[in-house]
């Protein structure tokens, strides 16, 4: 059966975070997380069956969910790049050149000092319950959405919401996310100093010239790039 092996990996993943709550410190904790993900991750590749889409929705769930006291004791960036990357995604600090994709190599040092400037959250698993990690980040100024499959509206709507992005924001790309619709983009009008916009394979998008025009109207100065059907 293919669903077989399902249970086999969820002892597992119990084990080692029975193991981890038992005797390890909060680094090792995260370490072993990172892990972990790291191992869930390319058991993606296996073939899909109900029982599995169960078990990833489960499971993405818990990577995305957000711990407030986590964000209280290391700071938002570091709270926001733990999830990014458990979820598959990717970081770039101010003034960094090098993207952060290994999340047990995040570097250590002042919680004041890497601040996340850009997110790459192709192939990732980010939804929306994941969202209020962006709360406090102060300096992203770009987001590239791309093949993520949990991402739809609501996650535009609440990221366009958040006061510190409306002001750093400037560029974003949104492509091959199948559940986002022209609801969703119209919402991205609030990051009010957006200088550039990429959309691409988007069906869900059904009127291209009412999305052209409300841009037009609300960020006369953004640049649309538009690749879609």
């Amino acid at each position: 059966m293919r669903g077989a092996p399902l249970p086999h990996v969820g002892a597992a993943i119990g084990g080692q975070w029975a193991r981890a709550a038992e005797g390890e410190g909060q680094a090792d904790q995260m370490m072993l997380f990172g892990k972990v993900s790291q191992q869930l991750c390319a058991l993606k590749k296996l073939p899909w069956s109900r029982d599995t889409r169960y078990f990833w929705g489960w499971l993405n769930a818990v990577f995305n969910k957000v711990d407030h006291e986590r964000i209280r004791d290391v700071g938002p960036d570091r709270a926001a790049s733990e999830w990014l990357l458990r979820c598959g995604a990717m970081v770039r600090y101010h003034g960094q050149e090098k993207w952060q994709k290994d999340y047990n190599h995040l570097p250590t040092g002042p919680l004041d000092k890497y601040k996340i400037q850009a997110i790459d959250a192709t192939d990732s698993c980010i939804m929306s319950i994941g969202f209020d990690h962006m709360e406090g980040l102060q300096h992203v100024e770009k987001i590239r959405f791309c093949k993520c499959h949990y991402i739809e509206d609501y996650c535009l709507e609440r990221l366009s919401q958040i006061e510190n992005l409306q002001k750093s924001m400037l560029e974003m790309e949104i492509i091959s996310c199948g559940n986002i619709t022209d609801k969703g983009i119209i919402a991205l009008h609030h990051l009010r100093n957006l200088k550039y916009l990429f959309l691409s394979d988007l069906p869900g998008i059904k009127e291209k010239e009412k999305i052209v025009q409300a841009f037009k109207t609300s960020l006369p100065s953004l640049e649309l790039k538009l690749d879609l059907k």
